[in-house]
């Protein structure tokens, strides 16, 4: 069974659960008589509220008829999910949905990033992250520096020994808007242009420069990602944020949307060669006059 976060271990065991319960025509009442507890705890269950329990777990494995191969999967899918979740040291920072994606995150193989007003924060140098958190009016000064912390500690599934397959389109606008002041924009570019060089094997960086401008324009899309999965069972789900709300979906036909929106964003965006190079052009004219 491939690595993972405790978040997609509970996922992974509550959808194939579920999955079960469709083949077999059961309702959750049923369910519920058979295994001696009352529908509201089981539709508790099954929709996250809390972890499992081991032998309530073993009692619905052989209800459903789960074969032996099965049965040792979902056991260690619930012994992955008891573990301490990612970031859980921030929890009071973030709301559910926020939490629920950085968990997700954690436990994704692959990425696709679209972005067309700031450096995405996987992305980000931490001078770069601390202006943005410092002059966002609904973060609290004692806060920023936590929040400074979380987005450098999500950086880290891009490192060996398996770091995240990431593919990232951002506007030429994302490079021209000056964060934290010259130097620190500066330092940013020049960080983007090296990473993505350097680790060109999990890391493709696309730019969609100023002349595409009606293109852009006409896709109208906001900050989105789209996380994938190295189980074969997991759908890719969908993160759609705006300037209020960020929404996590796993429903297909939205999820298809922005897969759609994606690639076309992809498609009028500079190849990777050609994006590094506009990168470095901005980065060596900041701060000429």
């Amino acid at each position: 069974m491939a690595s993972t976060s405790p978040v997609v271990a509970d996922w992974e065991l509550r959808l194939r659960i579920r999955e079960q319960v469709e083949r077999h025509g059961l309702k959750g009442g049923a369910i519920a008589k058979a295994l001696g507890i009352t529908p509201q705890y089981w539709s508790s269950v099954t929709v996250g509220k809390f972890l499992f329990p081991r032998e309530l777990l073993e009692k619905t494995l052989d209800l459903l008829e789960f074969d032996d191969d099965d049965r040792r999967e979902l056991l260690t899918l619930r012994d992955m999910a008891k573990e301490r979740a990612p970031f859980a040291a921030y929890s009071a920072l973030f709301g559910e949905s926020l939490m629920r994606l950085y968990g997700l995150e954690a436990g994704a193989h692959a990425i696709r990033t679209f972005e067309n007003s700031v450096v995405p924060g996987l992305l980000q140098i931490e001078d770069y992250t601390r202006a943005l958190m410092r002059s966002t009016a609904a973060t609290r000064p004692t806060e920023a520096e936590q929040r400074v912390r979380a987005r450098l500690d999500r950086q880290r599934r891009l490192d060996p020994p398996d770091p995240l397959q990431l593919s990232v389109v951002i506007g030429q606008a994302v490079l021209m808007c000056q964060v934290g002041g010259p130097q620190v924009h500066k330092q940013q570019l020049l960080y983007l242009r090296n990473l993505a060089a350097d680790r060109s094997n999990t890391i493709d960086l696309r730019v969609i420069p100023f002349e595409a401008g009606d293109a852009l324009a006409g896709l109208n899309a906001a900050t989105f990602h789209l996380l994938d999965f190295q189980s074969a069972r997991l759908p890719t789900v969908g993160w759609l944020e705006t300037a209020i709300y960020g929404e996590l979906t796993e429903d297909a036909r939205k999820v298809d949307a922005l897969q759609y929106l994606y690639e076309q964003a992809r498609a009028i965006a500079l190849s990777g060669d050609d994006s590094l190079q506009l990168i470095d052009r901005i980065a060596s004219q900041i701060g000429q006059t």
